[in-house]
């Protein structure tokens, strides 16, 4: 009988509001209401590559900047890899994945492994991207906190994470092609291995 590897995270500071329901054996669906539009799209890529479904909301004081929501955000969803995971029996534990973006080169590499550890060489410029909102009025995705989301991940996910631009012209090719990256490099870890049958993946005999 296969368990569902699914986990459902709440949290609450005096800065975010943040609901998050994830299946890992998804089909890459994703309904999430977001406030940031640059945000939004990286997390439906993220989930349609990754074949992840995940669904609810995320509130944050972007009066201040978007900083808390972002990082939060990051704590919340790798939270859920850990809750759903368990164990991580039977998992293959690492993966990894070159993944082209037009002129873009990433690359990400993921071990889950217990330990958390980010590098993280994403090459931006740090210069907000500019869009419009649905309200017809100016918005924004500070660039500078995509590496706080993955910070935010790695810690509450245990996990080691490598991104890398290898080369590019633009932000917003470069963190999508990470993020689609590292989508595709979690699958690969978090998959069943057949020929595991259901041991966890460690000389030591547990994941810490």
């Amino acid at each position: 009988m296969i368990t569902a590897r699914t986990a459902n995270i709440e949290r609450k500071t005096n800065e975010t509001k943040i609901s998050l329901s994830l299946n890992l054996d998804g089909t890459g669906k994703y309904n999430v209401k977001n406030p940031i539009g640059f945000f939004d799209h990286m997390l439906r890529s993220f989930c349609k590559h990754g074949l992840f479904d995940l669904s609810g909301s995320l509130e944050g004081d972007l009066e201040v900047d978007q900083h808390h929501l972002i990082e939060d955000t990051g704590i919340a969803l790798g939270s859920a890899f850990y809750k759903a995971l368990g164990n991580c029996a039977g998992i293959y534990r690492s993966g990894s994945c070159l993944y082209p973006m037009d002129e873009a080169l990433c690359r990400a590499a993921v071990d889950f492994g217990g330990r958390s550890f980010l590098v993280c060489n994403a090459e931006l410029t740090g210069i907000p991207l500019v869009s419009i909102n649905q309200e017809g009025k100016e918005s924004s995705f500070q660039t500078d906190c995509f590496e706080d989301f993955w910070q935010g991940f790695v810690s509450s996910a245990r996990c080691n994470l490598h991104l890398d631009t290898l080369r590019g012209r633009s932000d917003h090719h470069k963190m999508e092609g990470l993020f689609k990256a590292a989508s595709r490099a979690i699958r690969q870890a978090i998959e069943i291995d057949s020929r595991r049958q259901g041991e966890i993946p460690s000389t030591k005999g547990v994941i810490v």
